[in-house]
């Protein structure tokens, strides 16, 4: 079970109770699933109840202990329990690890991004003509553009060619970014005249603190993390060690774990296997930090802040490094099941790595 399917699980409950009449309240249209903080349990946990419980005129472990018992009947979940004011907690059985690197390798760098197109929404940035604020305005644009909204990008001043031509970033009107390809909508959506949109549902300006030096000595890739990484109230550190091929290189921890997972993916072809979705029970919290890509690309495009993406990458290639080394068999040890499973969920936290890289614009190559 993703999370997106888990989410789903979780209204139908809603619904179902509300329709039993045991709540008085409008579904909302998404349960927000994540890893379980502290003081929870489990694989999952939502905040549903917590939620829904001022509307329903009912306390919040009241609202979760109705939901929980129709929760129960379903046969994925080994459990759910309740957690402090009223926090539903999931535990999943063994075949969520396998339908969650399913999904992933199905949408391929798109896991996370809109499926639907256009989303409705037209969204317009500004921003000073200041390279840090020009690179994070692209990189929210092409967030925003991953979630099926249409983004015009308008800079207050002549940002320098070298922006673009070295760094990457580029401010123009473009629409809905989805299944590795720009959607033009159509005129009954958005009008444009070209590539200027006449109109904006929500007017975002981009203004972090201005990069202290400047990044293009960096060159495109280290340039851009570090004028992305830190959070828009921080200063960036230029030159840094952005260029350093050592993990005190958070950039290179990311790009690494990448390139690791496609030379498992190309030694385990030359021994004859392939990855297959299975239960990998020693590595819970890459699962669970692959399943909240989607909510935190989300988040991402809401409040703006493609550091919040960044940080989430390096999550992700850290907890995966402990599982490489097993991927690959011993010595005389035959291919197995586990082998399969192991490899299959490598290949989705590179293509996770992959796709969230591209969405900040930098490049992921298979080999460091």
């Amino acid at each position: 079970m993703t999370p997106v399917e888990l989410s789903r699980t979780v209204l139908h409950a809603v619904r179902r109770a509300v329709d039993a009449g045991e709540l008085s309240v409008t579904v909302p249209g998404r349960a927000v699933v994540t890893p379980p903080g502290p003081g929870g349990c489990g694989d999952y946990a939502t905040n549903v109840a917590l939620r829904l419980a001022r509307p329903a005129g009912q306390p919040p472990q009241r609202v979760a202990e109705i939901l929980r018992a129709r929760l129960l009947d379903e046969p994925r979940f080994t459990d759910v329990v309740v957690t402090g004011p009223g926090f539903l907690n999931f535990s999943l059985r063994g075949t969520a690890t396998a339908d969650l690197v399913e999904e992933v390798l199905r949408h391929g760098p798109c896991y996370g991004h809109a499926t639907n197109g256009f989303s409705g929404t037209v969204v317009g940035i500004s921003c000073p003509a200041e390279v840090r604020a020009v690179v994070v305005a692209d990189a929210v644009s092409r967030v925003l553009r991953s979630q099926g909204d249409y983004v015009s990008v308008e800079c207050e001043g002549r940002p320098a060619p070298e922006w673009q031509s070295v760094l990457g970033a580029d401010v123009t009107t473009r629409g809905p970014r989805t299944a590795d390809k720009h959607v033009r909508t159509a005129d009954t959506h958005v009008r444009t005249a070209d590539t200027h949109v006449r109109t904006a549902d929500t007017h975002v300006r981009i203004a972090p603190v201005p990069a202290p030096a400047d990044p293009l000595p960096l060159g495109r890739d280290a340039a851009r993390w570090a004028l992305l990484h830190p959070a828009a109230h921080d200063r960036p550190r230029i030159p840094g060690d952005h260029l350093v091929q050592r993990e005190g290189n958070p950039l290179f921890r990311v790009r690494y774990a990448h390139a690791r997972t496609r030379a498992l993916l190309r030694n385990a072809a030359d021994l004859g296997f392939h990855p297959e979705p299975g239960p990998v029970s020693e590595a819970d919290a890459l699962t669970a930090l692959i399943g909240d890509h989607p909510r935190v690309l989300a988040a991402t495009a809401t409040h703006h802040t493609p550091d919040r993406l960044a940080r989430h990458l390096l999550a992700v290639a850290d907890a995966a490094m402990p599982l490489l080394p097993a991927v690959l068999p011993l010595g005389e040890e035959k291919p197995s099941a586990a082998h399969r499973a192991r490899l299959a969920l490598a290949e989705a936290a590179g293509t996770v790595l992959a796709g969230g890289l591209s969405l900040l614009g930098i490049d992921a190559p298979d080999h460091l």
